[in-house]
């Protein structure tokens, strides 16, 4: 059994909500099917203080599985990511006016790292549910990159934390209707998405090894 930290983020850039907090609050006080109990929290949309905030909160409930999720208006899958890099170059300000450009995350960090969850089985798995899928190479390099390398730069330097990773997820269809052609997948697909995430984290040893993955 594992202590598993499941995050969302707060609505940023005049959205009224976050699809991630919406479904990752679902899962408050939840176990998965072996046992493991499921800690949830929602991050600012800021940065510097998300990742301080996340840290903070692994060791508060000391798990040793971590996924955070995120929004990624615009894609039209469940966007499992494979790699952080270590830079912050924001479009828009944060959700506190920050806007770094072309700034590192840390100064004395890997240029990369890479997500420990067992990525291309977590997409076999929502694929064969009939959930839209797919490896992505790229988090961008906002708010969710910035906790998503954070993380990892933690969990590097804590071997206790046996799986990390950042999911991506789509609009929610009442937030797609504000960006017209925007793509937007149901909460209750998106509820799927993640509890199957978490059930293929918890079971799986090695990953699949299968070819996947998008340009994105």
């Amino acid at each position: 059994m594992a202590s598993i930290l499941l995050t969302g983020f707060t609505p940023f850039n005049h959205e009224t909500t976050n699809p991630s907090w919406q479904a990752v609050k679902q899962f408050a006080g939840k176990t998965t099917s072996d046992g493991s109990h499921i800690h949830v929290a929602e991050l600012p949309c800021e940065f510097g203080r998300a990742t301080e905030v996340l840290r903070h909160l692994i060791q508060q409930h000391q798990a040793d599985i971590v996924i955070c999720v995120g929004q990624a208006g615009g894609r039209s899958e469940i966007s499992v990511e494979r790699v952080a890099i270590n830079v912050d170059d924001a479009r828009i300000p944060d959700n506190a006016g920050l806007q770094p450009i072309d700034e590192a995350i840390e100064a004395t960090g890997e240029n990369a790292y890479f997500s420990t969850l067992p990525i291309k089985a977590i997409v076999y798995e929502l694929r064969q549910a009939g959930i839209p899928a797919h490896v992505s190479q790229s988090a961008g390099t906002y708010v969710c990159n910035h906790v998503f390398y954070g993380l990892m730069h933690y969990a590097r330097q804590h071997p206790h934390i046996k799986r990390a990773g950042f999911i991506h997820i789509p609009y929610l269809p009442e937030q797609a209707v504000h960006h017209p052609g925007a793509a937007s997948m149901s909460l209750e697909n998106l509820l799927n998405s993640l509890s199957l995430a978490l059930e293929v984290t918890t079971k799986h040893g090695k990953d699949l090894k299968l070819s996947d993955g998008s340009l994105s």
